[in-house]
């Protein structure tokens, strides 16, 4: 593959550090940047966050995953159920973020459309990306969904999965800020909504940018 794979964990809202990174990361169109999921809920601006990753397919090859979060928001948004599972778990500040006063349709067609669009996985001839978790006896294609959106590492550390290759997830935060890592897997989950770190890796050759929710880049040496 071509350019660099770059995975960058959740960014719940946190739209000046996923500035602050993809400025520092300067991708190009040869790079993929992998993104692992919940862009909404939590933090202050998730309408923004959408909108720069909508922007920032003109600029690279953008994977989106679908996060439990996204997930959430679908059902209400897209499918018009009822929003109380969502609001529980960072649904107001996202509405918030939209200035929702009682009228879903401050979400645009184009955020919707997003929402949709996004995907269960990624996989390179090295590494798969996967929102939460996964069974290692299963094919990615056969996965089951609230296996790779919603259990956590907390719950489940999976073994190696069948594929022989590297998984690199989110999900389950590290409230230290820190990158969980074992031989055949990285978390990038680095609570970044909760006063931490957004965290980048390339994950060919290890290199990482971190930013916190306001923006100010962390030196790594």
């Amino acid at each position: 593959m071509d350019g660099r794979v770059i995975a960058i964990g959740d960014i719940h809202g946190c739209v000046d550090a996923l500035r602050t990174l993809v400025e520092s990361i300067q991708p190009t169109s040869e790079d993929t940047l992998v993104m692992l999921g919940d862009y909404v809920d939590r933090g202050p601006y998730s309408k923004q966050v959408v909108d720069f990753l909508i922007g920032l397919r003109e600029s690279c090859n953008l994977v989106c995953l679908y996060g439990n979060h996204e997930e959430m928001m679908a059902d209400v948004v897209v499918d018009g159920n009822p929003p109380y599972d969502w609001l529980r778990y960072g649904g107001v500040d996202t509405l918030d973020s939209y200035g929702f006063v009682g009228d879903l349709s401050v979400v645009p067609v184009s955020h919707r459309e997003f929402l949709e669009e996004l995907v269960e996985f990624y996989e390179t001839d090295s590494h798969f990306f996967v929102h939460a978790n996964y069974d290692p006896a299963l094919p990615l294609d056969d996965q089951p969904s609230d296996l790779l959106r919603w259990i956590k590492l907390t719950e489940i550390i999976p073994e190696p999965h069948r594929n022989g290759k590297v998984a690199i997830v989110g999900h389950t935060h590290h409230r230290e800020g820190e990158i969980f890592q074992l031989p055949h897997l990285i978390c990038l989950d680095t609570y970044c909504y909760g006063g931490k770190w957004l965290t980048a890796m390339d994950v060919e050759n290890g290199q990482v940018w971190q930013s916190d929710k306001s923006g100010n880049l962390r030196e790594m040496i």
